[in-house]
């Protein structure tokens, strides 16, 4: 387990995958994704549920409503590529972001400081940053 919560430290994004036909492995994954959450410490990490074995409709024991994510076949090579592009593109819109807010942060903190007449604690004066 302490290699996986390395894995979770380190990761920018996470493929979360069940197998339609089986509802444990389905049930298992929010407890990883929990974990995940815990171990980066933020609720915006980029993840992607992936639903494999779509290949055994027939078979299915997974119901399709009320969550986003993606179907796979890895016996048959369906949305594998497309499961990993968009977790990548998820990675990358997070990492735009996170560099947007980086930047703002800086220009807030590098602003001079000014204070108007009667500023402080116990008068009505206000800083304005």
């Amino acid at each position: 387990m302490a290699s996986g919560l390395q894995y979770m430290r380190h990761g920018e994004g996470f493929l979360l995958v069940y197998s339609i036909t089986d509802r444990d492995s389905f049930d298992s994954i929010s407890a990883y994704h929990r974990q995940i959450l815990r171990v980066k410490d933020t609720e915006s990490v980029p993840i992607v549920l992936v639903g494999n074995k779509c290949d055994l409709e027939n078979e299915r024991r997974i119901d399709k409503n009320g969550c986003r994510f993606v179907e796979t076949s890895a016996k048959l090579g369906l949305n594998v590529t497309g499961a990993f592009l968009d977790l990548v593109r998820r990675i990358r819109d997070r990492n735009k972001e996170l560099l947007h807010l980086r930047r703002i942060s800086r220009i807030v903190s590098s602003s001079p400081t000014l204070e108007l007449p009667g500023a402080g604690c116990w008068n009505s004066g206000c800083i304005v940053s």
